[in-house]
């Protein structure tokens, strides 16, 4: 095997387990030019004259097209833009809104062959994966243009003196809500809380991650295509570092996907700016397999928790502790599994897991691998890159004798890699899975479901999946997904998702007797009364 010049050097024996099978490249690396051509001018840029990057797919290397870079001077004019589009679109009615989010869901199934190969080219994950992004943002569409009108209608509330108060509770869309997505998947992190934001009757400003823009703006064709005026979903192309702060300037909301470090930045800024955020950060995800897991359904679900998207996902598994009494029949069955899975460059279904998304992610895997080996982990499987294969291919790899100073037990990965651990009981297991500053996601794996759900319910972390790996609760788009800890801030999904695309208002109306001392009624006598009439509504059922 010929190592890349660039690449680090990494050893090529791995516990002597045999090399993952690879499946054959195909004969299609581009998609058509003239899509690139289209989805490029879409890019909210004052002239096309300025600085262009040139976007390569980390599946090979190949050029996938060529985009016009925005500056901090362009974000000025684009929330002006949207700022003036948004007014026509909030006063529209949800049934209006709805039908555009419905044609969009429409137009996603019917064209999904483009956006396959886009995810694919640009993330660098099999069609699989990437089909589960096409399936997700049909959802969420289908969803919020069915279910806004519900979470976000006017609903009347108690008022202060039953009878005499009457309240009611609004939701004003904020403005203009900016979306920073992240590269790992680039079509539902860029878009799907973006449908919830313009159900509420906002207007949007996407920065897809610099990487894999060609995905975010081909969801922005198709809604343009579905209807949506000018102007109101708007997207920007360049790095975060240049654009995000102008960005969260302008924004009245702003919504972003990335590493816990960067969240922390985003919400001082937003705090400074007195605008609200929703972060989704950083996890180090832990899975539960308890003894009495049914093995075959087990292993299969470990799989795709552990090595969807080669890792890459924010709510994938990198601990995974096992119990005792079922160690030595569990760790065989999933290496041996890990060892089979086909890694793949093609654009089609024929491939179990892709590449790395950058250099960057590549050697982050390779320096907490090398790391971890160094200071006594025994690597079960993997362990090594595939240059033979592209770029950033590196194998989906198993650890063991991970221990709390390794970088690797600790730290975020994200890539196709898994320690594994013992545990002797609930308690520990528990304990174990709470270790940790992270708290995203957790799989918890038992025949026993109503105990699960127990455990889970102990879990620090925003969502549990049980008997399954993450896609039971991510959806699930009517509850709430987000991070505890320092996973983030806020929900997508469900009324959370939307309602905090909106400034609430309460209109409170008072009849016949005002809330003060009445005409003529000494003020010794109104607090006797109002203390009794507080008095009587304690001992009422119901009564709030």
């Amino acid at each position: 095997m010929t190592q890349l010049s660039d690449a680090p050097a990494i050893s090529t024996s791995t516990a002597g387990s045999p090399v993952n099978p690879v499946t054959p490249a195909g004969t299609r690396t581009t998609v058509d030019p003239r899509l690139v051509a289209t989805l490029a001018s879409r890019v909210a840029v004052k002239g096309q004259g300025g600085e262009t990057v040139t976007i390569t797919s980390p599946l090979t290397g190949a050029v996938v097209g060529t985009l016009p870079i925005c500056t901090a001077d362009d974000i000025a004019g684009v929330f002006a833009r949207a700022r003036e589009a948004q007014v026509g679109w909030a006063a529209l009615s949800f049934k209006q809104r709805a039908a555009v989010l419905l044609r969009f869901h429409d137009l996603l199934l019917r064209r999904q062959s483009e956006g396959l190969d886009l995810i694919q080219l640009e993330s660098g994950k099999v069609r699989k994966h990437a089909f589960e992004e096409i399936l997700d943002a049909a959802i969420v569409a289908r969803y919020y243009a069915r279910a806004a009108k519900s979470h976000l209608k006017s609903h009347r509330r108690l008022g202060a003196l039953p009878g005499l108060t009457s309240a009611t509770e609004l939701h004003h869309p904020r403005g203009v809500v900016a979306v920073i997505a992240p590269w790992n998947y680039p079509l539902s992190m860029a878009i799907t809380d973006a449908l919830a934001a313009l159900m509420a009757g906002n207007a949007v400003v996407i920065k897809p991650d610099s990487s894999t823009p060609f995905t975010a703006l081909w969801s922005a064709q198709l809604l343009a295509e579905a209807g949506m005026p000018d102007g109101v979903v708007q997207i920007v192309n360049g790095p975060g570092r240049a654009l995000g702060t102008p960005m969260i300037e302008q924004a009245d909301y702003i919504c972003f996907t990335g590493s816990t470090k960067t969240g922390r930045t985003i919400a001082k800024q937003a705090g400074e700016n007195l605008i609200g955020c929703s972060l989704e950060l950083g996890g180090k995800n832990p899975m539960l397999v308890l003894p009495d897991a049914d093995l075959d359904k087990t292993v299969d679900g470990a799989l795709r928790a552990c090595f969807s998207s080669a890792g890459q996902l924010c709510i994938s598994i990198e601990r995974l502790y096992v119990a005792d009494a079922i160690w030595d029949a569990f760790v065989p069955r999933f290496v041996e599994r890990v060892r089979q899975l086909k890694l793949s460059t093609a654009l089609d279904y024929s491939g179990e897991m892709g590449s790395l998304v950058s250099r960057q992610q590549f050697d982050t895997v390779v320096d907490h691998v090398e790391q971890a080996k160094a200071a006594g982990a025994t690597v079960l499987a993997g362990g090594r890159a595939r240059p033979d294969l592209g770029p950033y291919f590196y194998e989906p790899t198993v650890l063991t004798d991970v221990t709390p100073d390794m970088t690797l037990c600790t730290q975020e990965t994200f890539g196709p890699v898994v320690s594994l651990y013992r545990f002797t009981d609930v308690e520990e297991a528990v304990a174990l899975a709470n270790a940790s500053e992270y708290g995203l996601n957790c799989s918890i794996w038992s025949r026993d479901v109503r105990a699960a759900r127990a455990i889970g319910a102990r879990i620090k972390t925003g969502t549990v999946n049980i008997n399954e790996a993450y896609a039971a609760a991510w959806a699930s788009v009517d509850a709430p997904m987000g991070g505890m800890k320092a996973s983030g801030l806020a929900r997508r999904h469900g009324r959370e998702g939307i309602v905090k695309y909106t400034e609430a208002q309460t209109i409170a109306a008072q009849r016949f007797l005002p809330i003060d001392t009445p005409p003529g009624m000494r003020v010794e006598t109104y607090t006797k009364v109002m203390g009794g009439a507080l008095s009587l509504l304690r001992r009422i059922p119901g009564a709030r």
